[in-house]
């Protein structure tokens, strides 16, 4: 029992175990498909915030250009999608059939061949990772081998995520540009606009998630886990140590890279569209508030940061369309002033430490109580469905006549 417990500390799998009990039980039984289909968008956020604890949290490299990497794995993902609903059948009445309307639409006569290999759906869900995790080895390398990091490396992140938005819009015959890609309906002929298809979408993407944190979690309780700390903390001293710090920062950005690949083909699959609109410099900004929000500490309160966050975003519009901007700054005020380590710090610093203080006075009372009965059994009341010979009818005390 005290191994297990143990164990249940040392991974926090309570915490787990309770956000597994309210995305894959709680919000399925409450929620309409409508309602259910937005929490699975926002769960796809949740990838890019939880990748954002490791790097940020734990790594101390700031990132404001993760966008860059969800729209690159939903990229790849709507590429395949494209294909797929481009076919020559549904393709017949543009000049070249067969290829994405857009391409036709821009006098494009032939397949590009950067897109040949997402005709196959293996090499597409490989690109969704692979693709994002080599343009972040090839940032991260170049940047940290040189020793550049702090604001600065926050800034060339930020650079990075306008070039590809430019180049995304620019290169529009190859992209779908500003429209992105559009009318993405089956996944090898499984039409995802049904309701099911949305059920089962979500549920994959529940899966992936919780999938993702015990990822990072067993990350952060291992070696590596402990020397990122350090890393964050006292960089000079791990490389004094003989450790090459770069590398340590090149994983953990790639692996931030990857897990917002996968976020990003979740979205494509879950909205069918992707377009440049979330790649940009405004969203990878609202990823990092995400995490804020959530405590940039805590892998299980990034998620609830992403939907706290979003479910403000998605309430304000709706009922103050006029306001829900100013709505949603105040919010995020409100949260980093009151609870500067999020709603992670709100639970370790405010509502555990109550927990607890009410746990140990309901066993002082108890204690004092048991200890009063022991030095004083007379004073026991007597026991239920028993009467003391006081309270018995005449002649039924038990005394002699």
């Amino acid at each position: 029992m005290d191994s297990l417990k143990a164990l249940i500390k040392r991974y926090q799998l309570g915490s787990l175990l309770l956000l597994t009990l309210l995305l894959a039980v709680v919000l399925p039984l409450t929620l309409d498909i409508f309602r259910l289909n937005l929490v699975g968008k926002y769960l796809c956020y949740a990838f890019v915030a939880v990748g954002l604890v490791m790097v940020w949290g734990y790594g101390g490299v700031l990132s404001l250009g993760q966008g860059v990497f969800f729209g690159l794995g939903g990229y790849a993902m709507a590429m395949f999608l494209k294909l797929e609903a481009s076919d020559p059948e549904s393709t017949k009445i543009q000049s070249t059939p067969g290829i994405p309307d857009f391409m036709d639409w821009n006098q494009i006569t032939s397949l590009p061949a950067f897109w040949v290999p997402f005709k196959s759906l293996p090499l597409a869900l490989l690109a969704v990772v692979l693709v994002p995790m080599a343009l972040a080895w090839l940032i991260s390398f170049a940047m940290f081998k040189r020793r550049v990091g702090g604001v600065y490396f926050a800034i060339i992140t930020q650079a990075v995520a306008l070039i590809c938005t430019v180049l995304i819009i620019g290169q529009q015959g190859y992209t779908g540009g500003v429209n992105g890609m559009t009318d993405l309906k089956t996944l090898l002929g499984w039409d995802t606009r049904t309701d099911s298809a949305k059920y089962i979408l979500y549920f994959v993407c529940v899966a992936l998630l919780i999938g993702s944190i015990v990822l990072c979690r067993w990350i952060q309780t291992s070696k590596l886990g402990t020397l990122l700390l350090a890393m964050r903390d006292k960089e000079d001293r791990v490389r004094f140590s003989g450790y090459d710090v770069s590398n340590f920062k090149v994983f953990t950005f790639c692996l931030a890279a990857g897990l917002s690949g996968i976020g990003g083909a979740m979205f494509a699959l879950q909205v069918g569209f992707m377009s440049p609109s979330f790649v940009g410099i405004v969203p990878s900004i609202e990823m990092v508030i995400f995490a804020a929000v959530g405590g940039r500490m805590s892998l299980v309160g990034a998620v609830y940061g992403t939907l706290l966050v979003n479910a403000g975003k998605t309430l304000f519009s709706e009922s103050f369309p006029d306001l829900w901007l100013f709505l949603m700054a105040g919010l995020f005020i409100g949260v980093t002033m009151a609870f500067p380590m999020g709603l992670a710090g709100l639970w370790d610093e405010k509502i555990r430490p109550w927990w607890k203080r009410s746990r140990m006075e309901r066993q002082a009372d108890a204690a004092r109580v048991a200890a009063a009965h022991a030095a004083y059994p007379e004073a026991l009341p007597p026991r239920e469905g028993k009467k003391s010979p006081s309270e018995l009818p005449e002649g039924m005390s038990g005394q002699g006549a």
